[in-house]
């Protein structure tokens, strides 16, 4: 049963993400509920000190602090490094009086030296800590701070952030003027969008979340829409095949195949098989219907000359998801064949040239999308045919989920999906090797497969993009696209334990 409120489908695996904004609601209910945000500073201070124990052995450690609560927690980080035996120098950004508040209590507890900020400080540094500036920076840094950051990056210092790398934008994952190359990033309570986004999330070397002290209780008033995409967000819901089981109650997915580029298609239909799906068939076009043919066994091939003949293949009640645009060309007919296939009412999966036919039509598609249990997965160039929208990519694509009335799955390194309801999701688990010809083509099938099983449509995607990404990760170097599907038993395999666990 799916839950009431958006907080509640993301709450209790830690899979919300939490904009700059909402942290500090988190920050200041815990405050208000009687935690000291003094005990909140040292807390983090603490976790980001094991955190560089357990990575570092002792070795002269600068400490670059600003004058707010991210150089707070630099302060802690100062104090306990240079206790525990570290040679340890500590920068401050601006005048010691403009420290105030938790910042100034714990700056009054360093013993040792205050320094400006200089890049003579780097001279020999053997790991910086950057306290600097937090994930809510809103201005561009430049001058003496920008030429330090870009020093630290020349020298290859090892570099440790504190919440997010200073000049990074946590809500966007922006670079906002220059930022340091860090090797690790401790973080508080919950990670935001900009760890998880390029190209910020370069940028943070491996993250760690700690536990400073935040109840979960204040994502109830938060209420979070954004999350990251990690199988407990999903998993509950993903298709379980039963005994009782038949191949059409398992789904029955058509993909349309293209009369020149029949590889797209062939890929989609395996990927929808692997993926679980009782039934695949291939709508192809007469003149090339053998070659489809000559793949899989499996598959079901149904022939059309034209767009009747198309259309009349819709009327089939037992399909149940349907994938277009793999392979089609960019065309008049395959403008029409999208709209044929919108108005079946069946789920849908809009890819590549069922995108971009729609270059200078897009009302039109997005009113035949209305409705309709509609996935669309274009990359960044079939996104900006289809709409004009500024700004980050997160932002982008929820607004486009809101205009076409589609799930919109924007590909790439940190691909984002995103409802029209507002939820969205980052995924973060794709390898670079997943850049390679077809690859979209997969995951388009993987995404009808679960959508023709009966997963809800956002879920789906949701799913299917992690899938993806694991099956790559399974395979390893050398790949290319075809490998794919032969690789996503494999990545079934890493949720199987939870399946079990989740039966009646």
């Amino acid at each position: 049963m799916r839950s009431d409120t958006l907080s509640d489908r993301f709450a209790g695996a830690g899979e919300e993400l939490l904009t700059t904004g909402e942290m500090y609601v988190a920050d200041a209910a815990t405050i208000n509920g009687g935690t000291a945000g003094a005990v909140l500073m040292e807390n983090a201070g603490r976790a980001i000190v094991k955190a560089i124990l357990d990575r570092w052995s002792a070795r002269p450690v600068l400490i670059l602090c600003g004058p707010g609560n991210n150089g707070g927690d630099g302060f802690v980080v100062a104090r306990l490094l240079s206790q525990a035996g570290w040679t340890v120098r500590l920068g401050l950004l601006g005048d010691v009086k403009s420290v105030r508040g938790d910042a100034a209590k714990m700056l009054a507890q360093w013993k040792g030296k205050i320094e400006p900020l200089d890049i003579q400080l780097l001279e020999g540094s053997e790991l910086v800590v950057d306290a600097l500036f937090g994930a809510g920076l809103s201005r561009v840094v430049d001058g003496a701070v920008a030429s330090l950051i870009d020093e630290i990056n020349r020298r290859a210092i090892p570099c440790v952030a504190v919440d997010v790398p200073s000049g990074v934008s946590g809500d966007t994952g922006e670079i906002l003027g220059a930022a340091p190359r860090c090797n690790l990033t401790v973080t508080f309570f919950r990670l935001k969008p900009g760890h998880l986004l390029y190209p910020g999330r370069d940028l943070c070397g491996d993250i760690i979340v700690a536990d400073i002290g935040i109840s979960d209780a204040v994502l109830s008033d938060i209420a979070p829409m954004v999350a990251h995409n990690l199988p407990s967000l999903w998993n509950a819901q993903l298709p379980k095949p039963s005994h009782t089981n038949h191949k059409y109650s398992r789904g029955y997915a058509l993909i349309v195949g293209g009369a020149k580029m029949t590889g797209a298609a062939r890929l989609s239909a395996r990927a929808a098989a692997r993926i679980g799906t009782g039934m695949v068939g291939i709508a192809a076009p007469s003149e090339t219907a053998d070659i489809y043919a000559c793949d899989d066994p499996s598959f079901l091939i149904h022939r059309f000359s034209d767009a009747r003949e198309f259309s009349a293949l819709l009327d089939d009640k037992r399909q149940t998801a349907v994938v277009i645009g793999p392979g089609m060309g960019v065309s008049g007919m395959t403008a029409d064949m999208t709209l044929a296939v919108l108005a079946s009412e069946k789920a849908v999966v809009l890819d590549a040239d069922a995108l971009s036919a729609f270059e200078n039509r897009r009302e039109e598609l997005f009113a035949a999308i209305d409705g309709t249990r509609v996935v669309i997965t274009p990359h960044e160039g079939e996104f900006s045919r289809l709409f004009s929208i500024d700004g980050d990519k997160l932002t982008r694509c929820r607004v486009a989920a809101a205009q076409s009335g589609a799930v919109v799955v924007l590909k790439g390194p940190d691909t984002v999906i995103a409802a029209p309801d507002g939820r969205a999701v980052i995924n973060s688990n794709a390898p670079p090797t997943l850049a390679t010809a077809g690859a979209g083509d997969v995951l388009a099938g993987l995404i009808s497969g679960l959508m023709a099983q009966g997963m809800e449509t956002f879920y789906a995607a949701c799913a299917a993009c992690w899938i993806h990404g694991e099956a790559a990760n399974q395979f390893g170097p050398g790949l290319i696209a075809s490998d794919l599907p032969e690789c996503v038993p494999a990545a079934l395999g890493c949720l199987e334990s939870e399946f079990l666990d989740q039966r009646p």
